[in-house]
């Protein structure tokens, strides 16, 4: 893979070095048409030698278009946003403060929240977007110059746009920028302030921005095993808001917690800190651990207690945090992959689309077990096999990613033989409770079998039933778990302090309880049985078994009586 080792951005720097501003300028647009997919210009309706103006124009389009998953999903009739709202999903909930009423200029911002927020400022003041100039005196030698050429990169798009006169240097990216326009040079604090979606950032950043919503492009699974474009980054939003249990939850505050890490569809700020927007922090795994944690997907732990996370936290003080990820290995010392550096890298290049390589997505199904085969995902295991090849050979990477498989293939089918057994006692009807005491759960969610997610967030009488949340933690949790485990190297994370043996034990319950409820059922059966056949009858004694049946109750009654007498006169002694 020797094209790891060389920067794509290199012979652009250098022509930009050598060349006039407008050549610069043009070469540079050609890098950054290379790295969005073809399928993304195809999906548009563009050609691939589309204006940056005529990119960003398609793919803001598509981004605010409900059919094309924006706005709150067709179950929004079932919740309403609560104040946090606002900030997860800025472009529908976002309304500027009713104070101050002002059309500020550009320094009065800074001005009145280095008083009113003076962690925004600072933030703001270290960053890029805080002193351009900073980055354009870089000499070759420092591992940052490769942002030189993202700043003329950024003027293009710009002039593209029509928001940069030609020839025109942007000073800085202030306040008014990202919250009112860019290159404003004031606004109306009450009605102009806007809280930045991912599209304004896209605004200067179009390579990065179609770059994440090429995520819907790249990512059409063969069989349907998932919706297009799911899961990813670019439709997280859509895939919150149309899950039934978290539009019919009551605890607004519970759901919006899940919405915390879905707003990655609509903001850049979950990976990129505002607001000073730090590569080096995008960087670091730490950065993917907000949300990629916990016991539906622990990827950050079972990466950090990997020897990949064991390098990382040994050896990554020494690692160069400014170079790129395309120069990572040669040139920032880095002796081990980070989550950034493996979910970023497609055949040789890095891009904000992290799932061109995805195969077995959020949750391992048999439906993908079973067509694993097929070209679609053998194409995506190909380019596994490169990933995993700039540090070990291709020998052990087939072996590790075969092992992946077949333990995750393993950890299925433990989960769908428990589920046969759940789903046999919902249709027996003998879940506790199941005929006197099991409420409908509230419009929009649909009880549609046993064990479902809703399980997880909701509960009222008898539903869901201790086995049936028993059932929704194994698949829900410890098979993805066990997964997760098995992709990031962590021996425990799949074998014995989660994964397998939490399989095992969640399979032990689920068959004790059903030997349980199955025991009982006959009982009552057979208390019934007894019961007098008319009025007046105290036994129906006719059957030999039910006479055998009363005597050794009869028995068990006597031995009890003569235990107690003998307990009761010992003590009395």
């Amino acid at each position: 893979m020797n094209s790891l080792r060389k920067p794509y951005f290199k012979s652009s720097i250098l022509l930009a070095a050598a060349a006039t501003l407008g050549l610069a300028i043009g070469l540079l647009s050609d890098t950054a048409r290379s790295e969005v997919p073809a399928e993304t210009y195809k999906a548009l309706g563009l050609s691939d030698d589309a204006s940056p103006k005529e990119l960003y124009d398609a793919l803001t389009k598509r981004y605010n278009d409900p059919e094309a998953g924006a706005g709150t999903g067709s179950l929004s009739k079932f919740w309403e946003p609560i104040p946090i709202s606002k900030y997860l999903n800025p472009r529908d909930f976002y309304k500027p403060p009713a104070n101050p009423e002002l059309d500020a200029t550009r320094a009065q911002c800074v001005e009145c929240h280095t008083e009113a927020s003076p962690g925004w400022v600072h933030s703001w003041q270290k960053s890029v977007h805080g002193n351009l100039d900073e980055i354009r005196n870089l000499p070759e030698s420092d591992s940052r110059f490769y942002k030189k050429a993202m700043i003329v990169e950024v003027e293009g798009n710009l002039r593209s746009m029509g928001m940069l006169k030609e020839g025109e240097p942007l000073e800085n990216v202030g306040c008014i920028d990202c919250h009112v326009g860019v290159n404003k040079q004031s606004g109306q604090h009450q009605t102009d302030l806007r809280m930045p979606d991912a599209a304004v950032c896209g605004t200067c950043h179009v390579k990065q921005f179609a770059e994440r919503e090429s995520e819907r492009d790249t990512f059409k699974w063969p069989q349907d095993q998932w919706p297009e474009g799911r899961p990813s980054h670019a439709l997280s939003y859509k895939a919150n808001v149309e899950t039934a249990v978290w539009a019919a939850m009551e605890q607004r505050e519970v759901a919006e917690g899940c919405t915390f890490c879905h707003t990655t569809q609509n903001t850049c700020t979950s990976c990129h800190t505002r607001h000073e927007f730090s590569a080096v922090e995008a960087r670091k795994p730490e950065t993917c651990a907000m949300c990629h944690n916990g016991v539906d997907h622990n990827e950050f732990e079972a990466y950090m207690l990997s020897k990949h996370g064991t390098v990382y936290q040994t050896r990554g003080d020494t690692w160069d945090w400014n170079a790129q990820l395309a120069d990572a290995i040669e040139k920032g010392g880095m002796n081990a992959p980070t989550c950034q550096f493996c979910h970023m890298e497609y055949k040789g290049k890095f891009s904000h689309n992290m799932v061109r390589k995805v195969r077995w997505a959020f949750e391992p199904t048999t439906k993908i077990a079973e067509n694993l085969s097929h070209p679609w995902f053998a194409e995506r295991q190909e380019a596994w096999v490169e990933t995993c090849s700039n540090c070990h050979s291709e020998r052990f990477g087939r072996a590790y990613l075969e092992f992946i498989d077949k333990g995750t293939i393993d950890g299925i089918k433990i989960t769908e033989d428990a589920k046969k057994v759940l789903v046999k006692l919902h249709e027996d009807g003998l879940l506790p409770g199941q005929k006197t005491n099991r409420p409908a759960p509230p419009a929009p969610e649909k009880e549609d079998g046993p064990g479902n997610f809703f399980n997880l967030f909701w509960q009222k009488g008898n539903n869901p039933s201790a086995v049936e949340y028993e059932y929704a933690e194994m698949w829900e949790h410890h098979k993805i778990k066990h997964f997760k485990g098995l992709a990031h190297a962590n021996p425990g994370g799949y074998t014995y302090s989660e994964g397998w043996s939490q399989l095992v034990k969640s399979a032990v319950r689920i068959n004790d309880e059903d030997s349980k409820l199955r025991d009982m059922a006959e009982l009552k059966a057979t208390v019934a049985s007894l019961a007098p056949t008319k009025k007046g009858d105290i036994l129906d004694l006719n059957s030999p078994i039910k006479r055998a049946l009363v005597g050794g109750l009869g028995g068990l009654l006597l031995l009890a009586g003569l235990g107690a007498y003998a307990l009761n006169r010992r003590r009395k002694e």
